[in-house]
């Protein structure tokens, strides 16, 4: 699988697993199967209360196959509002959830402007990887304002900054801000929850690939340098969500689909410069 890289050196993969609700047996049995079908990069969060869900699913595919090598899997979570003035605690609660010594990536998950914490967050985190205990930093739902603040105060930037991106709010402008400055753009509720899906102008260049309208989705969101994380929890799918991977879309088919973007194109109430998250 091909990479995005970042300014610190960071590579991930151009596609990972969203485990937004994925929970229990189930789903440990699910993230289990998307990493024997080639997933190496799995997203979670503390406030998804699945970091033990994960763990076991990783360990259990671990011993189940020789698919992956730790070292080839990439875990993801996140930091939640309320630990913003304490990250260490948070991190290590984490890493006893997920049974790992150390964590690839964590992020703040959002920046939570009016509790003016985020700072103290970015700090904590950094706290946290010179202890070892994560290796590298990102950020969820940061807008360039929350991104030259953590900059003039800490002196550097962070890894990743994940963001809602669909061809409803294909994010323009946070996209290029972030391709100048090294940061890889990850796309949270990528296919938005399905309801783009019905455009004709998708169904149309699905028709062109021989493919499914979400496959042609997601392979837009390779197009313009997004690292998708769609939610699957069957193998089918999870099995057809990679194999978009094998899509090229050419520059009229990227344009047309990015120019399905609106105003209101926000799946929800979600404004990061006031939406606060704990």
């Amino acid at each position: 699988m091909d990479t995005f890289r970042s300014h610190s050196g960071l590579r991930l993969p151009v596609q990972g697993l969203g485990t937004y609700k994925l929970k229990g047996a189930a789903g440990v049995e699910s993230i289990r199967s998307a990493i024997s079908a080639g997933y190496r990069l799995v997203d979670s969060a503390y406030n998804y209360e699945n970091e033990g869900t994960v763990g076991r699913a990783v360990r259990t595919a671990l011993r189940a196959d020789g698919s992956a090598t730790r070292s080839e899997l990439l875990i993801t979570s996140k930091l939640p509002g309320r630990y913003h003035s304490d990250a260490v605690t948070c991190v290590e609660e984490s890493l006893y959830r997920l049974g790992r010594n150390f964590i690839d990536l964590y992020l703040i998950h959002w920046p939570n402007p009016s509790q003016g914490l985020f700072i103290d967050a970015y700090r904590g985190l950094m706290a946290a990887r010179d202890k070892g205990l994560i290796r590298h930093i990102g950020v969820c739902n940061f807008l360039p304002e929350h991104l030259e603040q953590v900059e003039a105060a800490t002196g550097e930037l962070p890894a990743v900054n994940q963001i809602e991106l669909h061809p409803y709010f294909p994010q323009v402008e946070a996209r290029a801000y972030h391709r100048e400055r090294g940061i890889i753009t990850q796309s949270w509720s990528p296919l938005n929850r399905g309801e783009v899906l019905e455009e004709p102008v998708l169904t149309e260049i699905a028709r062109a690939h021989d493919a499914t309208p979400a496959q042609v989705v997601l392979a837009w969101h390779r197009a313009i340098g997004a690292l998708a994380i769609p939610k699957a929890s069957s193998l089918q799918r999870q099995q057809e969500n990679l194999a978009a991977l094998e899509i090229t879309l050419d520059a009229a088919e990227v344009e047309s689909i990015t120019a399905l973007g609106r105003a209101d194109g926000r799946r929800k109430a979600q404004d990061p410069a006031v939406y606060e998250e704990f």
